[in-house]
């Protein structure tokens, strides 16, 4: 049908994956053949949701926290999602993922379908299945309004700094016409503020994007040259051909009944393009935009910060409040197992036989000297090569945890280190056991002193746990960047998680000094 054949052909300024992809490539075949998997639709008629991968971050018009209730999330993709899981019989589910992993966690299990703005490019078809594609997108330029030398032509953009999404067919196009690339991992809105501020000199995105972030901003100029196009496909685990076939089923029922058509529309994405790709002849939209007219609406005008204060934060304590508790609990647990293991390794390192001190010694200069984000990623992705799959909460408190157990070794074994060996002496001529003098004299010192650096790791791990969104787990940071970006308040917004941040930390400072002072009692030191 039209929508194959279109799928079919291959825009050449589309092709050569970068290396980045041909790595997804090959992370995605291992998992995706490490374990036999049941037949995926089965298991969705079974559970009687479908459940699918996005990236919440991007923003308008794809999915994003509606701003006037951010437990709830809207976007064209997410009533595609509705309308595609209606026509199985099932209802949706959307599960978090970051953008450029979405591939992975499917492969890994995670969800049953991608479906995130997923451009179908030749790279992509190696690593998954991809549906029919549902939406064509032509490539904007947007540069400054009136900036006179504003490259305008792909020639024009050599050497010049432009600014795109990681991945997408936008970096590809900029890559060959020589420009200098600047990527953004944070947002859709980031691309276009550094346009604004002058940090780059154009971007290109999909128009899709542009309608909502560039052609909204007086201050940008969306230039109406097409600079190439891209189709969005959802994307479906290798193997699960039923699934693939009952997606593209439904995407051909839901074109043809125009529903497709009414949910663009409703966004004001409708466009020529995808109207000869869905083989409708009227191209020109039959109703209004009502969905990216409120989204104007939400976030066109931005109140003082006081307004904002007192009317708008408050509808977002509930989301920052289950995501600060999700902090809290993956960061204390993960201490927990850090100082547990820690112990263990400086009492190899000072009491056990060399051959185990060496291993202590390997672990924690292994995993001290490699990245946190790298182990994380490990974890999660490649232990299940081996045959082992955790659950995100799981990966995310173990990764932290292994990873903090290094610093929390060094810092017992420089406790242990700061009492003088005569003190023990003087424990055994008094009469003590060695395990005695290590518990009543020994440790309590090494305790005192370890207390401090110990508690500062801790507020330290509390802000490294926003690496677990890496694993689809949407903790405070992860959640201050999707409504950042939903609403256009970076600061107003940013000064709240501080504010979250020091709410769930500064409980465990004052109950780290309440032990010092408890444990440093009859030991005056220059500082208190």
């Amino acid at each position: 049908m039209r929508l194959a054949r279109l799928f079919d052909r291959r825009d050449p300024r589309n092709g050569g994956a970068r290396l980045t992809h041909v790595a997804v490539a090959a992370i995605a075949i291992a998992l995706t053949a490490a374990a036999a998997r049941a037949d995926t639709l089965e298991q969705v008629r079974a559970r009687g949701v479908l459940v699918w991968g996005a990236d919440a971050q991007g923003g308008a018009p794809f999915e994003y926290p509606d701003p006037e209730d951010p437990a709830r999330l809207i976007g064209f993709e997410v009533e595609l999602a509705d309308a595609l899981a209606a026509q199985l019989g099932v209802s949706a589910r959307m599960q978090q993922g970051a953008w450029d992993k979405l591939l992975e966690l499917l492969a890994r299990g995670d969800f049953d379908v991608a479906l995130s703005g997923i451009e179908a490019t030749p790279d992509k078809q190696s690593v998954c299945l991809l549906s029919q594609p549902y939406y064509v997108s032509p490539e904007r330029l947007t540069v400054r309004r009136g900036d006179a030398n504003a490259p305008r032509t792909l020639a024009a953009l050599r050497g010049r700094r432009a600014g795109t999404l990681p991945g997408s067919a936008a970096e590809r196009i900029l890559r060959a016409a020589g420009a200098e690339v600047a990527t953004y991992e944070g947002g859709q809105d980031d691309v276009y503020r550094d346009l604004r501020l002058g940090r780059t000199d154009a971007v290109l995105l999909d128009e899709t994007i542009t309608a909502y972030f560039g052609a909204v901003d007086p201050a940008l100029e969306v230039l109406p040259e097409s600079f190439g196009v891209v189709r969005y496909a959802i994307a479906i685990r290798r193997g699960d051909a039923d699934l693939q076939g009952s997606v593209d089923t439904a995407l051909g029922a839901l074109a043809r009944s125009g529903q497709l058509r009414a949910i663009y529309e409703r966004w004001g994405i409708w466009n020529a393009e995808t109207a000869a790709l869905l083989g409708d002849d009227d191209p020109v939209p039959r109703g209004p935009a009502l969905a990216w007219d409120a989204w104007r609406a939400q976030v066109g005008f931005q109140p003082p910060f006081w307004v904002r204060a007192t009317t708008q934060y408050p509808k977002f304590t509930r989301i920052f409040a289950a995501a600060a508790g999700l902090t809290v609990v993956v960061s204390a647990l993960a201490m927990a197992l850090a100082v547990a293991l820690g112990a263990l390794l400086a009492g190899a390192r000072a009491f056990a036989p060399r051959p185990l001190a060496a291993l202590a010694v390997g672990y924690v200069e292994l995993f001290r000297g490699t990245p946190l984000l790298v182990q994380l990623i490990v974890i999660y992705f490649g232990l299940p090569e081996l045959g082992v799959t955790l659950s995100p909460f799981v990966a995310g408190v173990l990764a932290l945890g292994l990873n903090y157990a290094a610093t929390e070794s060094e810092n017992y074994r420089a406790g242990l280190a700061s009492v003088p060996a005569s003190q023990l002496d003087a424990a055994r001529v008094l009469g003590l056991a060695r395990a005695q003098a290590l518990r009543f004299v020994v440790l309590p010192q090494a305790v005192r002193i370890s207390l401090p650096p110990m508690t500062n790791d801790f507020i330290a791990l509390l802000k490294d746990s926003s690496l677990i969104s890496v694993v689809t787990l949407t903790e405070l940071t992860k959640t201050y960047s999707m409504l950042a970006n939903a609403t256009h308040d970076h600061l107003g917004l940013g000064a709240v998680v501080a504010a979250w941040y020091l709410v769930v930390g500064l409980p465990f400072v004052f109950l780290a000094r309440r032990l010092e002072r408890r444990l440093g009692e009859g030991h005056r030191g220059v500082a208190r």
